[in-house]
């Protein structure tokens, strides 16, 4: 069993390095409604990690001819996945993965939740109910992550959705730890967001053609080159530890200078990307982050991103609990 660190009280001025990964339970409607499992937290907890993201699709608990109606038995479902992170010291961060008006997933959103009054009413309202359901719980073990990718949106308008969504949620909660995506699909800081005293997070998935190689939502993903070697060349663009750091991960740390925190949301490599590729690129990655003291969430504990159950081709898995384990990855990330 793996040691944790006694970590700080998360602000949003400075959050705990966070280690660990994005439980996809109730991602989607259409495909992803299911309770979350207590032995998931326990597993996490077991292997030494301290953090679940919880990606989640607002249709779920909302009623279909009411949107300002929140199904009650749904919600009992996310306490419990609460319940389950305090039980196991593992700190639970709600994201709205589909919120009202705004995805980055298929199908988009009928209402556009930076330019509708309607979407913004709704999608507060929706923040206002977990506020007072969750109030008193202390930061340590609850956050909330508000939107997730907030993508073809100007810095003011993101700002001015971002400040009336935590009002009414300090309305309710005044306390209550907040993370803000970043703007172009998590990839760029938002300055504008700072006089709001939450945190923001980014992401691991540069360079994508690594990433999201044959990645069936990504169109014209499987006509790509394949990914065969890391340090990855593209063009006249070599991508490796420190064109990482130099053209992207050095702006968060200059927005955390700043006086706001900053972790990492998601990241990981799509199963197709040959194995040795990945390790080698997330070395790197975690390398920085570690040095930066930023948390960090792979995009899923059990399936195509994570350590179990990846489906990869080139893994000599280990039989671990009915899953399959790749020890490779995972004793990676416990070493950062």
């Amino acid at each position: 069993m793996q040691q944790r660190a006694t970590l700080p009280e998360p602000t949003p001025r400075k959050l705990p390095r966070w280690r660990g990964f994005n439980l996809l339970n109730k991602f989607n409607l259409e495909w992803s409604n299911r309770s979350f499992e207590e032995q998931d937290f326990e597993w996490i907890a077991e292997l030494g990690f301290n953090f679940v993201r919880l990606p989640m699709d607002y249709r779920i608990w909302t009623d279909p001819d009411n949107p300002y109606r929140l199904r009650e038995e749904e919600l009992r479902l996310i306490d419990q996945a609460v319940r389950f992170g305090e039980k196991h010291k593992v700190h639970v961060q709600i994201n709205f993965h589909r919120a009202p008006g705004y995805t980055v997933a298929s199908p988009p959103e009928p209402r556009n939740l930076w330019k509708d009054e309607e979407a913004q009413k709704i999608c507060s309202h929706h923040w206002v109910q977990f506020a007072k359901r969750y109030k008193g719980i202390p930061n340590r073990q609850l956050s909330f992550n508000l939107f997730n990718e907030p993508a073809n949106v100007d810095a003011e308008s993101h700002r001015k959705v971002v400040e009336r969504v935590v009002e009414t949620i300090r309305k309710e909660d005044a306390q209550r730890l907040i993370v803000c995506d970043g703007r172009d699909w998590g990839m760029t800081p938002n300055e504008d967001l700072a006089p709001l005293n939450v945190a923001q997070a980014t992401r691991g998935y540069l360079p994508f053609r690594l990433t999201h190689y044959r990645a069936e939502w990504v169109q014209g993903s499987d006509q790509w080159q394949p990914p065969s070697e890391y340090p990855l060349r593209e063009g006249d663009v070599l991508w490796d530890k420190q064109r990482l750091w130099d053209s992207y991960y050095a702006r968060w740390k200059e927005l955390e200078k700043k006086g706001v925190g900053v972790m990492v949301g998601e990241f990981g490599a799509y199963r197709h990307t040959p194995h040795k590729v990945v390790l080698a690129w997330m070395r790197d990655l975690l390398e920085l982050w570690k040095q930066a003291n930023w948390g960090w969430a792979l995009w899923n504990f059990k399936g195509t991103f994570g350590v179990l159950d990846s489906e990869r081709a080139d893994v000599a898995y280990e039989n671990w609990r009915g899953h399959k384990l790749d020890r490779q990855m995972l004793r990676l990330l416990q070493e950062h």
